[in-house]
């Protein structure tokens, strides 16, 4: 749908240009996220604005509002607020911005990429033309809508980095980490365009499921497939493939995909039907074909509890007491947790297979070496994945129990998929734009206003900063100065991204991966 972008806001900001101070010349405004409480980190990933600015602030305000014709601009205007806010309004301030034919705003930004603790801007935006300070925050909703998920994805996808880091350290080979994470998340996430976001996931891994994500970073970042990694998968099996060929005849689906693909990495889906015949039967009968290919073979389940069906349920085995999964947890969600029934109740006790898990039966059918961190790690030609409702507290647990079995947390890929990245929402990081600073011309004299805001009945998250920012590092940490001149403000971290209706400051997928990583 084709919307004029002066349409592309809370209906509640149509009406602020009408409520500002009388004589305001200048609003100055900065976006900032303001809480990790939800996030569970200390910093927060910025990117996005480089989207935003080339999508919205030039290629859609110039299509969807200045190269239009001005009187059906304000045909669509005064059509619209009759219908929707029963109002004649006027129309001299969009007349007069269609007529200037550009934005006359200015954004400065932190690097994108850049590690930003909580209540640290990641840019400031201001107008540069007197009889514009109204468009500032006009551009709030639009701003916010498209850059929180996109930091908020960020931010999750190096969570998950940095945890599996730290166990690959411990354990395992580091340089597997950036494929450990695999982006699973296209079919859950809320639209299509919400699956541009998953670029986010490109920052700290180079394994994803969602193609879109891969020519966003292309469009708007600089990269190039032909000349760099920028995000890849691998041949993978569903369940429509397997049930395909009957629940008798699995093995014939693993012998045919095998066939199909007699080099590189192919997953199989291995939990259509019994999980536990895939990894003690299936894979014991097709080893020696398995272990004549050049590649892997990844056994992906994609049912029960991740943590126990990885690593095994040993934990569990009660002696006399049998075991089955109940349908519901204790917080209503999809997933099965382990549930003790009496004897009486008839359930089978846990199986040898339960209890290990599939990286020990994968062992136990191909083996492996023991690396130098003495840890063990399965044969090459083998590996399992899982992706399904994969948490970063899982996947702590699942990466603590491998070690604790003597298996490297790299044995295991995870699927990280809409579990994790559809269920945020802009609070997750708190993020918010909040006007600090204006100037206000009354009888010839201009007024420099420091404003903020301090809500009594808020426990001090929603207070913001005061006059005009700086941002600046101290000990390798961003830091936020309030309340400095304009010669300060000119100084520091935030450099001009966007003015008047130009990028004039542009990154690289390069660039951005190597701020955040390096």
């Amino acid at each position: 749908m084709k919307l004029m972008s002066i349409f592309v806001v809370d209906s509640y900001k149509q009406f602020h240009y009408m409520m500002y101070p009388k004589g305001m010349t200048k609003l100055y405004s900065n976006m900032t996220p303001r809480s990790y409480k939800r996030l569970g980190t200390k910093h927060s990933v910025f990117f996005g604005l480089q989207y935003y600015v080339k999508e919205y602030l030039i290629k859609q305000w110039n299509e969807n509002f200045f190269q239009m014709d001005l009187q059906e601009v304000l045909r669509q205007y005064r059509r619209f607020h009759k219908n929707f806010s029963a109002m004649d309004v006027t129309t001299e301030h969009i007349e007069k911005l269609h007529n200037l034919g550009y934005l006359p705003i200015k954004i400065k930004a932190l690097p994108e990429g850049s590690l930003v603790p909580e209540k640290v801007p990641y840019f400031t935006i201001t107008n540069t033309h007197p009889d514009f300070g109204w468009l500032v925050n006009f551009l709030e909703t639009q701003m916010s809508t498209v850059i929180w998920d996109m930091c908020v994805n960020a931010s999750i996808a190096h969570k998950y980095h940095d945890l599996l880091m730290k166990w690959a350290v411990k354990t395992g080979d580091e340089s597997f980490v950036q494929w450990q994470g695999h982006d699973f998340s296209m079919r859950g996430r809320s639209s299509v365009e919400s699956c541009y976001n998953q670029a986010g996931h490109l920052l700290s891994f180079t394994g994803t499921d969602t193609i879109p994500a891969v020519f966003f970073l292309e469009e708007y970042y600089g990269a190039d497939m032909d000349k760099e990694l920028i995000g890849a998968s691998v041949p993978a099996s569903e369940h429509s493939v397997v049930t395909s060929y009957g629940k008798e005849n699995e093995i014939e689906a693993f012998e045919r995909i095998l066939d199909q693909f007699p080099t590189g990495i192919v997953s199989m889906v291995s939990d259509s039907f019994d999980l536990w015949k895939v990894c003690t039967e299936y894979v014991v009968t097709l080893k020696e074909k398995i272990l004549g290919r050049d590649g892997k073979l990844t056994i992906r389940p994609d049912s029960g509890d991740p943590v126990d069906i990885i690593c095994g349920a040993a934990h569990k085995v009660v002696a006399g007491q049998p075991y089955r999964m109940k349908d519901l947890d204790e917080h209503g969600g999809h997933m099965p947790i382990p549930y003790w029934y009496t004897p009486k109740d008839g359930a089978k006790p846990l199986g040898d297979a339960e209890v290990k898990g599939v990286v020990e039966l994968l062992w136990d059918a191909f083996g492996g070496t023991v690396n130098e961190k003495g840890y063990k790690v399965l044969d090459p030609h083998i590996g399992a994945i899982y992706g399904d409702a994969i948490t970063p507290e899982r996947a702590e647990q699942i990466c603590t129990r491998l070690a604790e079995k003597g298996f490297a947390s790299t044995n295991i890929v995870l699927g990280i998929g809409s579990y994790t990245y559809n269920a945020n929402t802009r609070d997750t990081i708190g993020l918010a734009m909040k006007a600090t600073y204006c100037e206000v011309v009354e009888n010839g004299v201009t007024h420099q206003r420091e404003i903020f805001k301090d809500p009594i009945t808020d426990e001090g998250t929603k207070k913001s900063a005061r006059g005009l920012l700086q941002v600046v590092e101290e000990d390798g940490e961003l830091v936020l100065r309030d309340r400095v001149n304009w010669e300060e403000e000119r100084e520091g971290l935030l450099a001009t991204v966007f003015l008047n209706g130009k990028l004039v400051k542009e990154y690289t997928l390069q660039e951005v991966r190597a701020k955040l990583n390096g």
